[in-house]
């Protein structure tokens, strides 16, 4: 019988964090872009939109206030929503992608989805007075091919269920993770680069960007390898196997990140990218006094880390087997992210022997008193409410006001808070559920404003 491991359901379009975007799976193409009059139109008009809204003045402020708040200086909780299903929110055809060429109607989700949120939802966030072009990385990965099993859960949209085939049951198992390999296929950039140019001439700017901010996260990858129960179980049975093995995938992350620096592949995330499971990278303290502009290091960005399989672990086991390993990674950035769904209520003492920590996860199964008096003010609390309330036969907007307040009044307007509504997998075809959401956020972190 073949056992099998099951991961937490997302969508096709990307807006769960489980892949890392240095990893790639798709060799990019180099091949000339040629697009459509109409095309090009499209994405004239949408580019046109999204510099019409960077030049707004509040994108100014936004990114002063989050700068604050990552500083440790801040002024009021900063609200951001991320992780979106996108296939539910398509209010009078604005998300409707309308180019041919399959280059283009990438580029387009993306415009009009950015520009949707804003729109609609914004919270505090903040756009970009250019068009950015990824340069076109693509990185072999850890060289186990994921044996999967797709259940679609939902046959109106793209989210599906995934299933994982075992691979990892013996010591000897260690040898099937391989050491990445990484490649900047430089023409397949320049031609992306090229038709942007060619599309947005006289309306944007256009900037290469190369990797940014890294969702380094061994044990995501490992239980779909290993599975759930059999990976805990062997903490305990097989601890030595369970070293070796974590070590190899830091390794592995290392000797990728290693190769991102050689050829010159990182750009800064203390700006608008998204670090960790949080919000906004925006500070004062990176990229740091020594700093080559023409250069960029870890050193200059931030790193994050978490280990989401280890909820019901003890904060000593959280630490031999993921947190002490991971400081070889953590120790290379200039400031640091800990956590995403995993509750660390109980382990903020050994967060803090990470040297350069600045923000910690607080999801919605924390002890939220604990967790608040523990960390104080020495860290941004990146609180996470619970989507639950967007998901239900009915919102209610009292209760949505309710759960978001009562964890701001323990903070007693003292703490260093970002809300960040994530891993929202429904709203029941009601969009206007995350809308109204956002309005109650943004009054609420209002009354808390210092």
């Amino acid at each position: 019988m073949i056992r099998k491991v099951k991961e937490t359901i997302y969508a096709k379009g990307g807006t769960a964090m489980l892949h890392d975007p240095s990893h790639r799976p798709v060799v990019p193409e180099e091949k000339e872009i040629v697009l459509s009059r109409g095309d090009k139109d499209i994405l004239r008009r949408l580019g046109g939109r999204i510099a019409e809204i960077s030049g707004d003045k509040i994108n100014e402020i936004n990114a002063r206030n989050w700068t604050l708040l990552n500083d440790k200086k801040s002024v009021k909780p900063m609200v951001w929503i991320n992780e979106v299903p996108w296939h539910e929110m398509n209010v009078n055809e604005e998300l409707t992608v309308r180019c041919t060429h399959p280059w283009a109607r990438n580029l387009e989700e993306t415009l009009r989805r950015t520009i949707f949120q804003w729109d609609h939802f914004r919270g505090d966030m903040v756009v970009s007075p250019f068009i950015e072009c990824p340069l076109a990385i693509h990185s072999t990965d850890f060289g186990i091919v994921e044996d999967v099993d797709t259940a679609m859960t939902d046959d109106k949209n793209d989210i599906y269920s995934r299933h994982f085939k075992i691979q990892i049951k013996e010591p000897e198992d260690i040898e099937k993770i391989k050491m990445p390999v990484v490649t900047h296929f430089e023409k397949a950039t320049q031609y992306s680069y090229d038709a942007m140019c060619d599309i947005f001439e006289g309306i944007i700017p256009v900037k290469k960007v190369g990797q940014t901010h890294i969702w380094y996260t061994p044990w995501d990858y490992l239980i779909r390898w290993w599975g759930v129960q059999e990976a805990i179980m062997d903490l305990v049975m097989r601890p030595d196997m369970v070293h070796d093995i974590y070590e190899k995938m830091v390794q592995a992350w290392m000797t990728e990140l290693d190769q991102f620096e050689e050829q010159n592949l990182l750009s800064l995330d203390c700006n608008n990218t998204r670090v960790g499971s949080g919000g906004y990278g925006y500070t004062t303290e990176l990229p740091g006094t020594d700093y080559d502009p023409g250069h960029v290091l870890a050193k200059n960005m931030w790193g994050c880390s978490n280990a989401q399989i280890f909820s019901t672990v003890s904060p000593q086991m959280h630490w031999d087997f993921a947190i002490e390993h991971d400081l070889k990674w953590l120790k290379r950035f200039g400031l640091t992210y800990y956590g995403c769904c995993e509750p660390l209520d109980l382990k903020v003492s050994y967060l803090r022997r990470i040297p350069n920590l600045r923000k910690i996860s607080v999801s919605p199964w924390c002890k939220s008193g604990r967790i608040i008096e523990d960390i104080g003010t020495d860290y941004v609390i990146s609180r996470k409410p619970n989507p639950a309330i967007v998901a239900g036969n009915i919102f209610d907007e009292a209760q949505a006001e309710k759960e978001i307040r009562d964890f701001m009044d323990l903070t007693e307007g003292r703490s260093h808070v970002e809300l960040i509504f994530k891993d929202i997998s429904t709203v029941r075809y009601d969009p206007e559920r995350l809308f109204k959401w956002e309005k109650i956020a943004m009054r609420v972190a209002g009354d808390f404003a210092k």
